[in-house]
């Protein structure tokens, strides 16, 4: 029996071992989350998870209140199609729908105790439109590099960032306003208690996004709410440093929750309604902006999600002090100057800058007959570049973690005979070089391309790996100093240069400082 007993031990401990590879190898395509059993598509080295519910649907009475937990499903779900987008203006790839919060999951784990870093990105379209399932936002190539690849929907426009005083009465902080920001905090938490089952370290999660994904970004650095749920933080011509203005220009668009109330009662009338419970029973799609002749969507300063003006609260060291790759692309004002018209554009500038217009248009200038690229960088500035400069600094000075500061101007080719300032790198530019998700069919597309594309890649999912974008492959990136400040380009290939347009940036920065004093403060409120 004794022999018996110890040929049976034998055979079982060579089963386990033969079988035990072959287990590891298995794709990791159903997995069990806190709501159910989820399967997802086998896609090459990568497991996909599509359309994740990460909260309640937002709709009926929960419009316009902070996302509910997800509920409970029996038997297996299926997630390999992609949820419908918010509500918005345009046409998204997989539709529109006020049942919107789900996310999306590119795992290369094959079985959940690997522990992955976590890529979490936030669509930009400046808080009134977004789609996690744009093409160019496809996760395979940067989960090929080892990272999880994660992207979350959030409610944008009014549908996502309505505020108004009955709205404050229900909620349980007293607030309204923010619910755009309220569902991406609800995707983190989602994912914090569940990216495990995915493969993923729940203590490893870094946020990204470009625009009003960067600003989000931001937004969430600064917030008490996500403490503990992020790690590391990407912003892509982003950041939200700008003091609140009664009437909003990009870079100083933050309102206070009593202006943005005033703004909501206003925006009730619009619909002949009298009360919340009415716009509740009205079909969501009445709520998008026919040629923006309905206001859109904001974020606001209301005390709870963003405790107050985020430049001082870097300042009073109150802000989550985790590692930023932050930067911006070289001609962002190209996609915000439609207008040709000098003179206007001149007009423009002195109403909003007032007192400081004629200096900013010293250090921005324009020519006799057009708009050139210098006049155009102080769009660029007050909208993005001031805003990460400062963000650098401030969390330099201020924080422990290291922040790496970026300037993205490769674009292509220059015409024979055009000028430099007529040439840059657009609003959103490097959002397919960093996703590596270049148009291969593009006839245009060059070996610099491709090889941008790869460095790019390659820094951000080394960011999110371990907070430092580098390795022995690439160009050595420092980490901001405010002492000998310096920026990566990235032009035709990476390399270390300065501040770009640095005395520019010192003038706008006056005008900053200028409008959180009583006078500016004033002056602000009384004007346009």
């Amino acid at each position: 029996m004794q022999t018996v007993s110890s040929f049976k031990h034998i055979l079982w401990v060579a089963l386990l071992a033969i079988t035990a590879p072959i287990a590891q190898a298995t794709p990791l395509t159903q997995v069990s989350v806190a709501q159910g059993k989820l399967i997802g598509s086998d896609e090459g080295n990568l497991t996909v998870f599509k359309g994740v519910p990460f909260a309640k649907p937002p709709v009926g009475e929960l419009r316009w209140k902070a996302p509910q937990p997800a509920e409970k499903w029996q038997g297996v779900r299926d997630a390999k199609e992609f949820a419908p987008a918010p509500i918005q203006a345009g046409n998204p790839p997989s539709g529109s729908s006020e049942d919107s919060l789900y996310l999306n999951i590119w795992t290369p784990a094959k079985s959940s105790a690997e522990k992955l870093p976590v890529f979490v990105w936030i669509y930009g379209g400046g808080f009134s439109f977004g789609s996690s399932s744009d093409a160019i936002f496809d996760g395979t190539q940067l989960a090929n590099k080892g990272v999880i690849v994660v992207s979350i929907a959030y409610r944008v426009g009014q549908l996502g960032f309505l505020a108004h005083p009955e709205l404050n009465k229900e909620s349980k902080a007293g607030v309204s306003g923010n619910y755009g920001l309220l569902d991406q905090i609800a995707a983190l938490k989602w994912l914090n208690n569940n990216i495990t089952a995915f493969g993923g370290d729940a203590n490893n999660i870094t946020i990204a996004g470009e625009s009003a994904g960067g600003i989000s970004v931001s937004m969430l650095a600064a917030s008490p709410l996500t403490k503990g749920l992020i790690n590391k933080v990407i912003s892509q011509s982003g950041g939200s440093f700008g003091p609140t203005r009664k009437n909003n220009y990009p870079g100083e668009n933050m309102s206070t929750l009593q202006q943005a109330q005033v703004e909501g009662l206003d925006y009730v009338k619009q619909f002949g309604a009298s009360s919340i419970a009415e716009l509740r029973n009205m079909k969501a799609e009445t709520f998008i902006p026919k040629g923006w002749s309905l206001p859109g969507g904001w974020p606001i300063v209301d005390d709870y999600v963003i405790k107050g003006d985020q430049y001082k609260l870097y300042q009073q060291g109150k802000f989550n002090d985790v590692p930023a790759l932050i930067g911006y692309n070289s001609d962002e004002g190209l996609s915000f100057v439609w207008d040709p018209d000098v003179d206007k554009f001149v007009t423009g500038v002195k109403e909003r800058f007032g007192p400081f217009a004629e200096n900013l248009l010293d250090a921005y200038p324009v020519a006799n007959k057009h708009i050139p690229r210098s006049a155009r960088n102080l769009v660029r500035d007050a909208a993005f570049g001031w805003h990460t400069w400062s963000w650098a600094k401030l969390q330099t000075q201020h924080g422990k973690a290291p922040v790496y500061l970026y300037y993205f101007d490769h674009h292509p080719t220059r015409k024979a005979g055009a000028k430099d300032e007529d040439h840059g790198a657009a609003h959103g530019h490097e959002i397919a070089y960093m996703f590596k998700n270049l148009n291969k069919a593009d006839p245009n597309l060059t070996k610099a391309d491709v090889q941008m594309a790869e460095a790019m890649a390659t820094y951000w999912t080394n960011f999110a790996k371990n907070g430092n974008p580098n390795d022995d492959t690439l160009p050595n990136w420092p980490a901001f100093n405010n002492n000998k400040p310096s920026t990566m380009y990235f032009q035709q290939q990476p390399k270390v240069g300065p501040v770009p347009d640095k005395k520019a940036l010192e003038t706008l920065d006056r005008y900053f400082q200028w409008r959180r004093t009583p006078e500016g403060k004033k002056w602000a409120n009384q004007t346009n």
